[in-house]
């Protein structure tokens, strides 16, 4: 049985372990959070080096990019170091794939995308995603300042967001991860903020954990394109209105993983390092398996 697990930054509320088989291969899948402890997820790791597949980095990525410029945020690069054996991801290799893919299908069928106003929380934590949006004709307003940095201003284009990145983010990467992303126990708490940019927009996608820090009490008919979730989650949101959810990675025994997680998978199927996998391996894997995004009716009775 080939085994897959997440070190996460994230709640230790939000673990999860399920037993399942992909392309015929047993695979044992976890998710354990760190509750925001960098030196617990180092250690954890370097206990099992080398005794499982694949790593996911969660609650934490390596790398943000914005254009051609990709940079490396600081408390990442020892978690990575940490595995000196067993390949380590933390989902890019997906965002910059399956998340594309995910936004041509729902706008080729549940979901055409041309004109619709989303809220993007995060382009340079999902650049795949954001330029796929952009490819589909939809009228995006990006997060980042706001979801980031706690800075109010919406971004309405992608030349001046990456214009913008290019002065900031080698700064936001050498801040602590906890000042740009909800970590350990701060994942459960919602603060209402930016409300008015939930509301004016017709689609709300990203990471969800971003969606979640901030999320309005109600957001009636609201669509949410993001990616793990757990069964609490989706009933918080429909209890918030929402009428769709559309998830990215599928669904296993109750939940979405994070693309972290599938990514490490995909890593265990190929047998190969990461770093030898192009996008089309990545695609062919993904159309192998025939991965589909979750799309949820909420409002169902």
């Amino acid at each position: 049985m080939k085994r897959v697990i997440s070190i996460s930054l994230g709640s230790s509320n939000r673990d999860h372990v399920v037993e399942t088989e992909i392309l015929g291969e047993k695979f044992l899948i976890e998710r354990r959070g760190t509750d925001g402890d960098i030196q617990k997820a180092i250690a954890l790791i370097k206990e099992l080096d080398g005794k499982v597949d694949a790593f996911g980095m969660g609650g934490i990525d390596l790398h943000i990019r914005s254009g051609n410029r990709v940079y490396t945020l600081r408390d990442a690069k020892p978690i990575a170091r940490a595995a000196q054996k067993t390949p380590m991801v933390d989902g890019s290799g997906l965002k910059d794939t399956l998340e594309r893919e995910v936004i041509r299908f729902l706008d080729r069928g549940p979901l055409p995308l041309a004109g619709k106003k989303v809220l993007m929380v995060s382009a340079m934590d999902r650049f795949g995603m954001a330029q796929a949006l952009i490819e589909a004709k939809a009228r995006v307003t990006y997060g980042d300042m706001m979801f980031s940095l706690g800075i109010p201003i919406p971004i309405h284009s992608f030349a001046v967001l990456n214009a913008l990145a290019f002065v900031v983010a080698p700064i936001a990467v050498q801040l602590p991860f906890s000042m740009l992303y909800p970590t350990g126990k701060e994942q459960e708490e919602v603060k209402p903020k930016f409300v008015r940019y939930y509301l004016e927009n017709d689609i709300i996608a990203g990471d969800f954990l971003y969606i979640h820090r901030h999320m309005p009490d109600k957001l009636p008919g609201k669509v949410i394109i993001t990616n793990t979730t757990t069964a609490a989650d989706v009933a918080d949101m429909r209890a918030r209105g929402v009428r769709m959810l559309v998830t990215t990675t599928p669904n296993l025994n109750g939940r979405s993983f994070g693309t972290n997680v599938m990514e490490g998978v995909l890593v265990a199927l190929s047998g190969r390092r990461p770093e030898e996998l192009t996008a089309a391996d990545y695609l062919d894997l993904l159309h192998k398996i025939n991965f589909q995004p979750q799309v949820v009716d909420l409002q169902a009775t």
